[in-house]
């Protein structure tokens, strides 16, 4: 996980013995003697405390969900309970200690500890950020796939879960190898990897650690979705009424995945940059705290989004707090199972699509409503926006597919 400036700062009041080791290597460390008042640790660990409830109870309630009804049990839903069990584990092995040291204003389980902090949380964090592009790109493939998606068929997103863990290990056991280290964060009330130590050593693997794990992640996010976006405005000129809602429903979407990415993981890059080619204590403890608090929101803000945001599993938490079962609805079907409508139009088969006599457009929606979702069984879909064709002009065929789950 890409972190804040690691900084001595902390080194007041924490461990000399973890302060020893991390002042070593550290050009100008002096410089990094400051520490938060006892009010400003105080505050954080009112923010972490806040942080750490709510992502518990998130995450938790998703995988109840998830256990207690068998219709969630999806392909695709198995990469978003694999994003909750990445951030449910940084909730209980990485933010109660940071919390109670932020209540004692120092690090309090030795060097050992801070080294499996940094680890800890780099592991479960590079989980999360991987799984939200293989997540991504899953939509991606579905919405060009020519087939509908088998809602059997674990196989493929259990090796995107299987990749998310390999390429998080890949990247964050190094430092425990030699290939920088984990060390003291911010305050000295957390730890990470060393973003301060200006060797070859440590600037390579930080250059590495921000281009794959944060750039790259986000690059295929973005492209992932606004494939999805191009796709559903090409569909837009065939059926107004229900394309231009679901255009501007997945835009809405896909707005807040972004920004909300940008708004938890970018501060800490521009941080980690910052700290590592720029003028010794460019970045104070108070500020490199910041963000470091940020990248921890994420543990709660994944589940409200990718979860809560799915008609699928909020049809369920309603169930689940009355008590009753599941209201039936289109939006209650298998993940995976797609529902397949071809509409036929001559306006479709304009300029931009002359050389194309035979187009197929796959949409993968995201959170739409079942109102919205088009019934396979129904005999007025075939008939509502079908328009008319031309034994000698072959029209495209455009072929809307809609996630039941919102996925």
């Amino acid at each position: 996980m890409i972190v804040s400036n690691v900084s001595l700062s902390g080194c007041a009041g924490v461990n000399s013995a973890l302060c020893a080791g991390a002042a070593e290597g550290h050009p100008g460390a002096s410089s990094y003697r400051t520490t938060l008042s006892p009010t400003g640790h105080l505050i954080v660990a009112v923010c972490l405390g806040f942080i750490g409830t709510l992502g518990l109870l998130n995450n938790l309630l998703v995988l109840v969900l998830f256990c207690r009804y068998k219709m969630l049990r999806s392909p695709i839903n198995l990469l978003l309970i694999n994003i909750s069990i990445s951030d449910l584990l940084v909730c209980v092995l990485g933010t109660p200690f940071s919390f109670a040291a932020s209540t004692q204003g120092r690090w309090l389980i030795g060097e050992g500890g801070c080294v499996w902090y940094g680890f800890a949380n780099s592991l479960f964090g590079i989980v999360s950020l991987i799984s939200l592009a293989v997540l991504s790109y899953e939509r991606y493939s579905t919405m060009i796939a020519p087939t509908e998606a088998d809602s059997s068929n674990y196989r493929k997103v259990s090796l995107g879960i299987a990749v998310s863990w390999v390429y998080s290990l890949v990247w964050t056991l190094p430092p425990l190898f030699g290939w920088s280290h984990y060390g003291p964060e911010g305050p000295g009330t957390t730890c990470s990897v060393d973003w301060t130590a200006r060797t070859a050593n440590n600037i390579s693997y930080i250059v590495c650690l921000f281009v794959f794990c944060l750039i790259v992640p986000f690059l295929v996010i973005v492209f992932c979705y606004g494939k999805l976006l191009y796709a559903i405005n090409q569909v837009s000129g065939i059926n107004t009424s229900m394309s231009r809602k679901r255009e501007q429903r997945v835009l809405f979407m896909v707005v807040i995945m972004v920004t909300c990415y940008l708004m938890c993981w970018l501060p800490y890059g521009i941080m980690a940059l910052l700290a590592t080619f720029g003028p010794p204590g460019l970045v104070t403890p108070e500020a490199s705290i910041i963000p470091s608090i940020l990248a921890k929101t994420s543990t709660f803000i994944n589940p409200v989004i990718y979860i809560f945001m799915n008609k699928q599993f909020y049809r369920c938490f309603q169930a689940l707090l009355r008590c009753e079962a599941p209201r039936r609805g289109s939006s209650l079907k298998s993940s995976s199972k797609v529902v397949t409508k071809a509409v036929r139009g001559g306006a479709a088969a304009g300029p931009r699509h002359t050389n194309d006599n035979n187009l197929q457009v796959m949409v993968a929606s995201l959170g739409q409503p079942a109102t919205t979702v088009p019934q396979l069984d129904t005999p007025a879909d075939g008939d509502a926006t079908e328009g008319p064709s031309s034994d000698i002009d072959k029209p495209a065929v455009v072929s809307l597919v809609a996630e039941y789950n919102g996925s």
